[in-house]
């Protein structure tokens, strides 16, 4: 039986950037990325920051600006994420904790954004436990937006995302802003998504966080999946094939903080 919730084929992401004038460079930031993600598995997507993680994340969800040129296959249990279907299955089946939280109204109280406009007693009962799950109290439903601190913020977005019980987790840069307590508890609840069934990808810079809760590592460079590797596998010398992906490996406290260069330590 094929448990592959998210498939990535060939993904290519360009952008068209206008400068002075007429004159205009291309950008292509995401290119020949291919990755899978299976049910009851947790991946994290681990690279530098700003070198074009986050695109992918919004590939899957339909969310890239207009400026973007996209090709490539996604597909969702096995068919293609066409916007039609897209538009059924998002904030429903597949939901995406973003990165920014400005994603939050300003205008609205923080409970009904989490609940979605719904006040049937079940929901106010499943938004006050997510609330409670990630260290935030019943008062905070009725704050708006500018009332939070950026941890709050943060976890208001991820308790809004799995309102509605997704099977497939797209969670951009989670836990920064957040205390080390905090993010170790947030990562650890992604872990428990996936143990209870749903497919998990998280795209962050937090190695360690990753080591310590995600099934699988994909090293994210020069645009694309280099190094697929299980987390006890990144750890072993003897499975890293990449120079990047050591890189990573010797740049961690533990191994003495080595920096890297293009095409050597």
């Amino acid at each position: 039986m094929n448990n592959t919730v998210l498939e990535i084929q060939d993904l290519n992401i360009q952008f068209t950037q206008y400068e002075r004038g007429l004159r205009r460079r291309e950008l292509h930031p995401v290119r020949g990325l291919s990755c899978i993600v299976r049910e009851g598995e947790m991946a994290a997507v681990v690279g530098a920051s700003g070198s074009g993680k986050s695109l992918l994340a919004h590939a899957v969800m339909g969310t890239l600006p207009y400026n973007c040129k996209i090709s490539g296959r996604i597909l969702y249990r096995g068919e293609i994420l066409g916007p039609e279907r897209l538009a059924r299955l998002r904030g429903k089946e597949i939901a995406l904790i973003p990165q920014g939280v400005s994603c939050l109204d300003p205008l609205m109280r923080v409970g009904s954004q989490i609940r979605k406009g719904r006040k049937d007693p079940a929901s106010r009962e499943k938004c006050r436990i997510l609330l409670e799950r990630y260290g935030l109290g019943a008062e905070t439903e009725r704050l708006y937006p500018f009332e939070l601190s950026g941890g709050m913020a943060r976890r208001v977005l991820i308790a809004a995302a799995l309102m509605g019980e997704p099977r497939l987790i797209l969670a951009d840069e989670p836990t920064p802003g957040l205390e080390s307590s905090t993010a170790r508890r947030v990562m650890g609840h992604f872990r428990e998504m996936a143990s209870d069934g749903a497919a998990v990808l998280v795209i962050t810079h937090d190695l360690n966080l990753a080591l310590q809760t995600a099934d699988r590592l994909l090293v994210f460079y020069d645009g694309g999946i280099i190094e697929d590797l299980r987390s006890e596998e990144f750890l072993s010398e003897n499975s890293r094939k990449q120079a990047y992906t050591e890189a990573l490996y010797q740049a961690m406290p533990e191994n003495g903080f080595h920096v890297w260069e293009e095409g050597h330590l």
